[in-house]
């Protein structure tokens, strides 16, 4: 029945009821009477639930299980300095040629607090 209904042995169910009929089954011919007349049927595929990953990671949205015990990489590896450092530069020359352009700040200025922002 698996072979001819094309899944695995596990798939089939046979009716419990009507053993003797299904026993007495020796050709594929008898074998698709039977799955016709719904003696034998496949059964629908296990459903693999993604509610409870879905469940988690809205827990970790808002900072739960992220404990010194649920890490495995350094500190570095996991937010490099370098990117905080970037970051951070990029946000006050942002900052500084917007002061420049609307005349906060004159040129020399500028100068003095872009290379004191390193």
């Amino acid at each position: 029945a698996a072979s001819i209904k094309d899944c695995g042995k596990g798939r089939i169910w046979l009716d419990p009821n009507e053993a003797n009929e299904i026993s007495m089954a020796n050709s594929r011919f008898n074998i698709r009477k039977l799955i016709k007349d719904g003696l034998i049927i496949r059964k629908a595929v296990k459903m693999h639930s993604r509610s409870r990953v879905r469940k988690n990671l809205d827990a970790k949205r808002k900072g739960r299980h992220t404990g010194i015990g649920k890490r495995k990489g350094t500190r570095e590896a996991r937010m490099p300095t370098k990117v905080l450092w970037m970051r951070r530069q990029r946000v006050l020359r942002r900052l500084l040629r917007k002061y420049r352009q609307q005349k906060k700040i004159d040129k020399h200025i500028y100068h003095y607090f872009y290379r004191h922002s390193k």
